[in-house]
């Protein structure tokens, strides 16, 4: 069994830092010190916190936070961060008017 599954191994105590209020997730507003809390909480894999938190899920998809929420997962795991599995991610996508749709195909004939 891998460390990151073993959820019965003790994490300590939850122990707020200085930087905890930092934001992380721009786009879901999500702090260094809630992605902490959820690991102590016992969200040991990316999907997980992703789930618990929406980390990942705004407008960018987590291009602009994955690895930073990775990297405080492995240290609060104690881990490496290569240990942990990849949280699934889509293309950032924006939304389009319809009439810009209709356009591309009037140019398809």
């Amino acid at each position: 069994m891998s460390r990151i599954n073993d959820r019965s191994r003790p994490l300590g105590q939850f122990v707020p830092l200085p930087d905890d209020d930092r934001i992380i997730c721009r786009c879901e507003e999500i702090t260094k010190g809630e992605i902490r809390r959820a690991v102590h909480d016992g969200m040991f894999t990316l999907t997980e916190v992703r789930r618990y938190l929406r980390t990942g899920m705004g407008l960018c998809q987590g291009q602009t936070c994955a690895r930073l929420v990775r990297d405080i997962v492995a240290r609060e795991l104690g881990v490496s961060p290569l240990e942990l599995e990849a949280a699934a991610s889509r293309a950032p996508m924006r939304p389009v008017e319809m009439k810009i749709l209709a356009n591309e195909t009037k140019g398809a004939d």
